[in-house]
């Protein structure tokens, strides 16, 4: 029986139980931050990544893996909470996420018997919050956000660096340019936190299980991987940006010289400028890749791989030019869509087969309650997300979601705020500033080059995708959803809703 996590921490502190039951299993969360659902080996074969595709072999693929506000803060926002963009209150990107949260992620994890420790991104404020965890070992891109603040990366870069700049490959933190790492191999951020997180696991001694957060600040740019991970794709062609019949507008939305916008949201920079930011993201995804096979390495030296949930994904995905659009926070696939996996315990009864793939949409929202149900305990009210587990040992019994929401409100434009519904199959976006939208069949059209909204044929499901909007959108009011259930065009909508935890 589950065990309740105040009932559990008031028996510890009592001494009446010990930290942890000796079932929970160790719980290993590996990010990557702006990191496409397809850049991966197991679903494009020319992105070189045997350490992930290893994981996915020995797990679950989840092969609809969303995130619900894909940009940084909003994302991390959803992952703190276990809560749906709305609920925690965050609908749009700003620097930060509020202070404190009524159930956050690391506390629950401490609450349950475990040592939490994070390494890496963590995009809090303020920085040095730790949230529940122990402790943290931060590389913030550089961010400086609390009067005094440096990341421990960069006291570490300033301490064996001394002379050199940790911004050696002077280029911005949004831009779609290429160059590859100035430095050795050993002073960039991706290996800093590959490491961290080895030298951890490699002297971890405590009595009680560990939840380690890991988080890697790249491939998002700057696309600076070492020169040697570029060698893996010298003779590759990577696939070109998708584009449409909907998308023509967006190719002249800023000059077509990238160098005059290096960081510009749209625009046609030609093939050869799209091929070459693909290949140095891709070598940044495969630079992280090895670090993540030498954490999987020193897990099973220390014999703590087998009784493991661990849990891969990212904060959100890089349009890497499909359809015109650059970086991140639009309802396509390039940016919404996220790699989703899970490696199960040994001992986890489990009817799912490790190296096999599901296509229930699962979202950031469900790694909380996914990593408090591996713990035995419960999921406090408040929580939208629910724990995957639940396919894992039988989807057939799992009752799951048939669609997750996506949303975000305008960033690039006036006019750019959307609510979208996926199911995995298709995708609906409702643009609430201007009351237009889009149908996409992903099934047949993965990369949603035609849009079907006007299609007389698809008639039936878009008046179906508009109820099914409209239920979703209810609880925000009249504003949203008439009495009659029509939607509403909305303008004028703040990043910040209701629910934003409120400054004390």
């Amino acid at each position: 029986m589950k065990q309740t996590i105040a009932t559990l921490a008031a028996l510890a502190a009592a001494g009446a139980v010990s930290a942890a039951p000796k079932t929970q299993p160790n719980v290993i969360l590996i990010m990557t931050d702006q990191h496409r659902f397809d850049y991966l080996g197991a679903v494009d074969p020319n992105i070189h990544t045997p350490n992930l595709d290893a994981l996915a072999a020995d797990g679950v693929r989840f092969t609809n893996g969303y995130s619900s506000a894909p940009s940084s803060t909003p994302a991390r926002a959803g992952l703190l909470t276990g809560q749906s963009p709305w609920h925690h209150g965050l609908i749009g990107y700003v620097p930060y996420i509020a202070p404190e949260y009524p159930n956050q992620l690391p506390q629950l994890m401490t609450d349950a018997g475990y040592y939490s420790y994070g390494i890496g991104k963590m995009h809090w404020h303020p920085q040095r919050s730790l949230r529940g965890f122990a402790a943290t070992e931060l590389d913030e891109s550089g961010r400086v956000e609390d009067d005094g603040f440096v990341s421990d990366y960069r006291q570490w870069f300033a301490r064996v660096a001394p002379g050199l700049s940790p911004d050696s490959s002077h280029m911005g933190w949004n831009g779609h340019s290429a160059k590859a790492y100035p430095l050795a191999d050993t002073l960039h951020p991706t290996w800093w936190t590959g490491e961290r997180a080895v030298r951890l696991i490699e002297n971890y001694d405590q009595d009680r299980p560990l939840f380690l957060k890991v988080s890697f600040a790249r491939p998002h740019s700057p696309y600076d991987p070492p020169r040697r991970f570029l060698d893996l794709y010298e003779d590759k062609t990577l696939a070109a940006p998708a584009a449409g019949d909907w998308d023509s507008t967006y190719s002249t939305r800023f000059t077509h010289d990238p160098l005059k916008n290096p960081d510009a949201p749209f625009g046609d920079f030609g093939s050869e400028y799209a091929q070459r930011s693909r290949k140095y993201y891709a070598a940044n995804v495969s630079f992280i890749d090895e670090q993540i096979g030498r954490i999987m390495a020193a897990l099973k030296e220390k014999g703590m791989y087998d009784n493991s949930v661990i849990l891969f994904v990212s904060d959100h995905g890089d349009m890497l030019g499909d359809h015109y659009h650059w970086r991140k926070t639009y309802a396509y696939e390039g940016s919404s869509h996220v790699p989703f996996i899970v490696r199960y315990p040994k001992g986890m009864k489990a009817k799912v087969k490790r190296g096999t793939t599901r296509p229930e949409p699962v979202e950031i929202r469900d790694i909380l309650p996914t990593f408090l149900d591996a713990a035995g305990a419960d999921v406090p009210d408040g929580v939208d997300g629910r724990s995957v587990l639940d396919i894992v040992r039988n989807p057939k019994k799992a009752g799951w979601r048939d669609m997750i929401d996506i949303e975000h409100y305008s960033c690039y434009g006036p006019n750019s705020g959307y609510v979208a519904l996926t199911d995995g199959k298709y995708k609906y976006i409702w643009f609430y500033n201007k009351g237009e939208e889009q149908l996409f069949d992903l099934a047949s059209d993965p990369y949603e080059n035609r849009d079907l909204h006007d299609d007389a044929a698809q008639a039936p499901r878009l008046e179906v995708f508009r109820k099914r909007m409209a239920e979703h959108l209810r609880e925000r009011g009249e504003e949203w959803v008439s009495p009659s259930g029509e939607l509403q065009i909305v303008r004028n909508v703040p990043v910040h809703t209701p629910n934003f935890p409120k400054a004390e």
